[in-house]
C-alpha cells in the first residue's frame, strides 16, 4: 500500500510498476515506502531542457512524468521544487513549496537550447538542498534528475540529498548509458521513463 509522502515517504518504484501494469503511469499509481524518522520530505525535479531532449519528444515524456508527481505531491501536501536547466544556465520553477495548483509555465524549456549545463543544475539544486537542510535539518531530501544524459559534465552528487533518481529519457537509437553510470556514481537508483509512462501492450 502507499503511504503518506508526508511522513517523508520515499518513492517504491517496483510496487509503483506493479499499480501501473499496462497503462500509462498515473498520480494514483505511485507507491511510498516507509519512512522511520524525521519531519516531512523534500522532492527537488531538476529538469534537462537541453536541445538533445527535443530530438525524440524526451522533454515530453519527461514532463508527463512530472505532471504525475506534481499531482500526487499536491494532493499528499508534500513539498516539491523544479530546477530546469539548458543553454547554459538553470532556473528555479517553483518551490520549494506545496503545489496547490498547476501552472504550465513552470515545464515550459529554459531558453537557449544547444548544450546540457548539467553541472549548473547541480550547482543549483545543490544551494536549494543546503538551505532546507539549515531550515529542517530532519527533513527527508530527494533529488530527482531527469535526462538523456547526453553530456560530458559529471556533477559531484548533491551532499544533502538523502535519496537520489535520476530518470532516463534516452531516446536515441545508439543509448550511451550515463543515465544508469550517473545514478551509480551517485549510489542512487535509475529508472526508464519509457516504461512508465508507455502503456504495455
Amino acid at each position: 500500500m502507499a503511504r503518506d509522502p508526508a511522513s517523508g515517504a520515499r518513492l517504491a518504484w517496483p510496487a509503483t510498476l506493479a499499480a501501473k501494469r499496462g497503462t500509462a503511469l498515473r498520480a494514483d499509481h505511485l507507491r511510498y515506502a516507509q519512512r522511520k524518522t524525521g519531519t516531512g520530505a523534500l522532492h527537488c525535479f531538476v529538469l534537462d531542457c537541453s536541445a538533445s531532449m527535443l530530438a525524440h519528444g524526451q522533454l515530453a515524456l519527461a514532463k508527463g512524468l512530472l505532471i504525475a508527481l506534481f499531482d500526487r505531491a499536491r494532493a499528499e501536501r508534500v513539498q516539491v521544487a523544479l530546477i530546469c536547466f539548458g543553454g547554459a544556465r538553470a532556473e528555479l520553477r517553483f518551490g520549494p513549496a506545496v503545489p496547490r495548483w498547476w501552472n504550465e509555465r513552470w515545464l515550459e524549456p529554459i531558453g537557449g537550447g544547444g548544450g546540457t549545463p548539467l553541472e549548473a543544475g547541480m550547482a543549483r539544486a545543490s544551494q536549494l538542498l543546503d538551505v532546507a537542510t539549515r531550515r529542517d535539518p530532519a527533513r527527508e531530501r530527494h533529488l530527482w534528475l531527469f535526462s538523456d544524459g547526453r553530456t560530458t559534465q559529471w556533477p559531484a552528487r548533491p551532499r544533502h540529498a538523502d535519496h537520489v533518481t535520476v530518470v532516463d529519457c534516452e531516446a536515441a537509437n545508439v543509448r550511451l548509458g550515463r543515465c544508469h553510470a550517473l545514478a551509480q556514481a551517485w549510489q542512487g537508483e535509475c529508472v526508464d521513463a519509457h516504461a512508465l509512462l508507455a502503456p504495455t501492450r
